[in-house]
């Protein structure tokens, strides 16, 4: 499987993909950590993709999404943002009710 193939395979098994740097409990970059705690104080249920532990994705994901850098949100298989971004809806709460669209969509 090529290395977008694989990609489109996580987006489209999680409602919610955050790919970033380390895990939500051993962040290894202060952008990933704040969009991690963004989605949990959001009340999201999210999958996370350490790029750190596979090369490929992380070479790969830029180019897929056209953004450059991590952490990179997916909601329902739509590209979100980044760090920024992700902060922002969370802010305006956007975040919140996006998370419980998604669940929504699930059930």
């Amino acid at each position: 499987m090529d290395v977008v193939d694989e990609i489109k395979a996580i987006v489209a098994a999680h409602p919610i993909v955050l790919f970033m740097k380390g895990t939500p409990e051993y962040p290894t970059c202060g952008f990933s950590d704040r969009a991690a705690k963004a989605l949990e104080a959001a009340g999201a249920t999210f999958y996370t993709v350490n790029v750190l532990a596979d090369a490929r994705i992380r070479a790969g994901l830029p180019h897929y999404s056209n953004w450059p850098t991590f952490p990179q949100l997916f909601l329902l298989g739509e590209f979100i943002g980044g760090c920024d971004i992700v902060e922002d809806l969370h802010a305006a709460g956007e975040l919140k009710r996006m998370a419980a669209d998604v669940a929504g969509a699930e059930s």
